[in-house]
């Protein structure tokens, strides 16, 4: 029989030993327009956290700018190399809820620490050589339903889209839209596609003032309406909510499980989107699952255009059970040329295989990151 390496012997609680921090700029394949601005490549934060013998990463997804939400590239980047990632290294954490306690005296920087408590899961679901959607609580899977998201373009070319998409078995078709790019985008997708699952994402573009065009939408048969209204507002989304017939779904709204909360109880969102880099962290979107399952509020999970790594993350909290709704983690191969992951994440049919092996499942290509990554700082004790 071949040799072996020895499996390294790993001692909980698991010490953090190092950090290394860096910057990747990931071309799309194409432009991905929303409602807010152009995207033309992720330009984000990669995290590896080492300790006794493994690693665990996880990505960023705050914009160098403040156009999603209010953390940037550089804050961030300034927060883990002079608070976050010294308050941990060179400790011992017997789990990821005694780092997330760690963690929580720092305000708000939500995505911040979530890139951070996401590598410790990933870490320690291996450290346990476990599937990180196991250690989540999730149902053990194979795959899990996914559609796609369609940037905004002119109106027979999105046409011509959703049919590739749906030709390459989609589950769900949702597609961007804005004020003076919706009635006759939906009027035309309806005509041509009568019975497909169809939902939209308006990026927070409309006011209180637009619910009469927003009324409108409910003509579509819509499975919801994705943040229609302000980033950071609830009560006009409650609003709303009892204006129309159609679902309501928050995203940039969803920033804690505080938030959630008080959507749910005031009726703000008859669906939520769900991004794990968004809430915090693994453990907010779990409690995020947990309590949209008491309000018998179906989820789903959001993307953020991530590489693999983040993809891969997204994936396993896909396998919880409330997650009943098909997600944005389609195919990576719509974005990118190539990868950051020797791992192919493809969908068939709609459904995409949850990687398998401990953690995240999936390894960097570090021959891909060389060509398109700076060099990595190592950050320790």
């Amino acid at each position: 029989m071949p040799e072996t390496s020895p499996s390294p012997v790993v001692r909980l609680p698991l010490l953090v030993e190092e950090a290394e921090l860096r910057l990747v700029r990931l071309p799309l394949l194409r432009p991905f327009r929303i409602a807010t601005g152009t995207i033309t490549e992720r330009l984000f934060p990669l995290l590896r956290l080492r300790g006794e013998g493994l690693e665990g990463l996880a990505e960023g997804v705050m914009d160098p700018l403040p156009d999603y939400l209010d953390e940037t590239l550089a804050g961030t980047l300034d927060l883990l190399r002079e608070g976050i990632l010294p308050s941990i290294l060179g400790r011992r954490f017997a789990n990821p809820q005694a780092l997330a306690r760690q963690l929580a005296p720092w305000r708000g920087h939500a995505m911040a620490r979530a890139m951070v408590e996401m590598a410790f899961w990933d870490l320690w679901s291996r450290a346990l050589d476990l599937p990180l959607g196991l250690a989540l609580g999730g149902d053990g899977r194979a795959s899990v339903p996914v559609g796609v998201s369609l940037g905004i373009a002119p109106v027979e070319e999105t046409l011509e889209a959703v049919a590739r998409h749906l030709e390459e078995g989609y589950r769900r078709i949702k597609l961007k839209i804005a004020p003076g790019h919706d009635l006759a985008l939906l009027e035309a997708a309806r005509t041509r596609f009568p019975a497909i699952a169809l939902s939209v994402d308006a990026n927070a573009s409309y006011r209180l003032a637009d619910r009469a065009r927003l009324r409108a939408l409910d003509g579509f048969g819509l499975e919801y309406i994705e943040q229609p209204l302000a980033w950071d507002d609830l009560i006009d989304h409650a609003t709303l909510q009892r204006d129309l017939r159609t679902a309501v779904c928050l995203d940039e709204s969803l920033r804690s499980v505080g938030h959630a909360r008080r959507a749910l109880q005031i009726d703000a969102a008859r669906v939520l989107n769900i991004k794990v880099a968004r809430s915090g962290g693994h453990d907010a979107a779990r409690r995020m699952h947990d309590l949209a399952k008491a309000f018998d509020v179906p989820v789903w999970c959001g993307g953020m255009l991530e590489s693999g790594i983040g993809r891969a993350h997204n994936i396993h909290l896909s396998t919880l059970p409330n997650f009943t709704k098909p997600g944005d983690v389609s195919s990576a191969s719509r974005y990118f040329a190539r990868d950051i992951v020797r791992e192919a994440l493809e969908a068939t049919d709609g459904l995409m295989p949850v990687p398998q092996g401990p953690g995240i499942g999936v390894t960097p290509d570090e021959a891909a990151l060389a060509a398109i990554a700076d060099v990595p700082e190592r950050i320790r004790p």
